[in-house]
């Protein structure tokens, strides 16, 4: 037995964790036999949550996230400053483009999906909000990585590199290249690195100007449409610098 499933709040993280985007409801039996708990043991963490409202069971039985979970997430800080801040900038980059407008940060070596805006005629993604992704797979993660902390950018490049397409750069030489190269240029173009259908291109997004890189801001488009990206850096940066100067003045306010 593992130290966290040893306490009620490990047994508790253990059921929620079982949770996902690939795994969206389950039988208390399959619960289970995700965390090894005994069913029974299963069963009153299950009622607990239910009760509280951070599990809700479904028609035909099974379990799914609860909407009070969901009200608790949505209250994080760290992504709701950044998310209240970067909308209006987001909304006038979509109007400005109409394609997929996509904001991220970084979680050790990982990124993750805070906010996202679209049209019906956007290309489609395999991305959403509250998807994560490691940061050397899409062009907003490579933007996050080239600016995080040296300890982060060595244990992705030492790591195996995934090649989601056979676009996708996995040699770790030519990826720490590609890293000096997004911070000397700002803007960065993702070719097909992710998806073979889509073309990213991203930008850091700082806390004040010239402040520490907060997160990530990018627009995905079709893959067939690439020649457009040259075009879309300038619409980017305006917005990252609306952003970053707007959370600068918000991090002055309150010292």
């Amino acid at each position: 037995m593992s130290a966290t499933r040893s306490t009620a709040a490990g047994k508790v993280l253990e059921v929620l964790s079982t949770f996902g985007r690939d795994c969206r409801s389950q039988t208390l039996s399959e619960i289970a036999q995700r965390t090894g708990l005994a069913l029974s043991t299963a069963h009153r963490v299950v009622a607990e949550l239910a009760a509280w409202g951070a599990l809700e069971r479904g028609e035909d039985g099974s379990w799914h996230v609860g909407l009070r979970l969901w009200e608790i997430a949505s209250g994080c800080p760290r992504s709701q400053i950044l998310r209240d801040v970067a909308l209006p900038f987001m909304q006038d980059l979509y109007e400005a483009t109409h394609e997929n407008i996509q904001l991220a940060v970084r979680e050790g070596t990982e990124l993750v999906f805070v906010e996202r805006i679209a049209g019906h005629r956007s290309v489609e993604l395999v991305t959403m909000v509250g998807s994560r992704f490691p940061t050397g797979s899409t062009g907003m993660g490579r933007v996050l990585l080239a600016h995080a902390p040296g300890d982060i950018q060595e244990a992705v490049l030492d790591a195996p590199l995934r090649a989601w397409t056979p676009h996708t750069v996995t040699d770790p030489k030519t990826l720490r290249a590609q890293l000096d190269r997004i911070r000397r240029e700002q803007v960065f173009v993702s070719d097909r690195q992710l998806s073979e259908s889509t073309v990213a291109v991203a930008a850091p997004v700082r806390i004040g100007r010239t402040g520490p890189v907060g997160a990530a801001l990018g627009i995905v488009i079709a893959a067939s449409s690439a020649s457009r990206a040259r075009g879309l850096r300038e619409p980017l940066l305006r917005a990252v610098h609306g952003i970053s100067d707007e959370l600068g003045r918000r991090a002055r306010a309150t010292v």
